[in-house]
């Protein structure tokens, strides 16, 4: 019954907040943009069911662990959960702290709560894991295809900088977990830290567990680590096709090449302040600067911004469709009874290289 009610306040705060959005561009407006890209408009959505699709694969593989029968799940329940998420996330102010929770609530039933929530961060960290090994890439696109000044040389050089930086905190939270330390670090937080020293105290076989899980995807799940995290490097480069067709629609002479460094380079300025619900101003911005950059007139990233936005409005819509259809649990048949996975079976040489 619990899960229900959340499932219900998500999809009303989901609905309320796709009214909004819709009244804040106009209605008239957004169907003026889907005439002006016209055929292209269908690519545009279409590229993002390859993406999700793409998603769904990367999150099925963090899930399923062999010798596990109860974390088999089926591509479409996965697929929808991917969808579902990110809908939810898309009209959170603060970037994947709406879609994650809903997620947890539903493999909860199935592979209860250490579980689920290990799955779901072990997903979010590879999903953000591959945007940075992205912006690396695309940093040698840069590079290699554009004349560089010395203003672009420093921005690369930024660029590299914040990418090395979290390639090693990914690494380093693959190797030792996540969920103690940044529970310990909250604890020094004012304001929270007495009520996060609490939590620590109640919830430390949880948090304990949950990082082993982590650390144990990591060490003894590499081939699977490294399928989802090329899986996820795919999506993104996949995602540029949406900036390419809606250049292609209003005619400006964008090459694949210069598609995917307008998409890294205007995500890293759009990640940088994540704060605004979808992104509102700082993704035009960063369109615009990457145009720029690219030898393309600036103005053109207002309109491939609002054509995203229709997208996403798009996907927001199926997204929240998805959610009133069963749930994991539903679809997969009855959960063990205690609800949670047993890791007794874990060899004393994998716990020795996890810990």
């Amino acid at each position: 019954m619990g899960t229900k009610v959340y499932k219900a306040i998500f999809m009303l705060i989901g609905i309320f907040s796709l009214g909004y959005m819709i009244y804040g561009i106009g209605v008239e407006d957004l169907w003026l943009n889907i005439q002006k890209t016209g055929i292209w408009f269908v690519p545009v959505i279409g590229s993002w069911l390859v993406i999700y699709i793409l998603n769904a694969f990367a999150f099925k593989a963090v899930i399923h662990e062999p010798g596990h029968p109860r974390t088999d799940l089926s591509f479409l329940s996965v697929l929808k959960l991917t969808i579902s998420g990110y809908a939810i996330n898309y009209i959170t102010p603060f970037v994947a702290l709406g879609g994650e929770p809903y997620r947890i609530m539903e493999l909860k039933p199935r592979l209860g709560i250490h579980k689920a929530t290990s799955s779901v961060l072990l997903y979010s960290l590879m999903h953000m894991f591959s945007h940075v090994v992205f912006w690396v890439v695309s940093i040698g696109l840069i590079l290699a295809v554009i004349p560089v000044n010395s203003i672009m040389l420093a921005g690369c050089g930024l660029m590299l900088a914040i990418s090395l930086l979290l390639g090693f905190w990914f690494i380093r939270v693959y190797k030792k977990g996540f969920t103690v330390s940044t529970v310990n670090l909250l604890s020094r937080v004012p304001l929270i830290g007495k009520k996060a020293k609490i939590f620590a105290r109640e919830k430390e076989e949880t948090l304990h567990e949950i990082d082993n899980q982590i650390r144990i995807f990591y060490a003894d799940r590499r081939s699977r680590f490294y399928s989802s995290l090329v899986l996820e490097f795919v999506a993104r480069v996949v995602g540029c096709l949406e900036i390419y067709f809606t250049a292609f629609a209003i005619g400006l002479d964008m090459s694949l090449t210069e598609a995917l460094i307008v998409s890294s380079a205007s995500s890293l300025f759009a990640n940088l302040i994540f704060f605004f619900p979808m992104q509102l101003g700082t993704r035009e911005g960063g369109l615009a600067l990457a145009l720029k950059s690219v030898g393309l007139p600036a103005a053109g990233g207002i309109f491939i911004g609002v054509v995203m936005r229709i997208r996403e409005i798009v996907w927001i819509m199926i997204g929240l469709a998805l959610m009133g259809k069963k749930g994991v649990a539903q679809h997969e048949g009855p959960v063990e009874k205690d609800g949670e996975l047993s890791y007794a079976h874990q060899s004393a040489e994998s716990k020795r290289r996890v810990w």
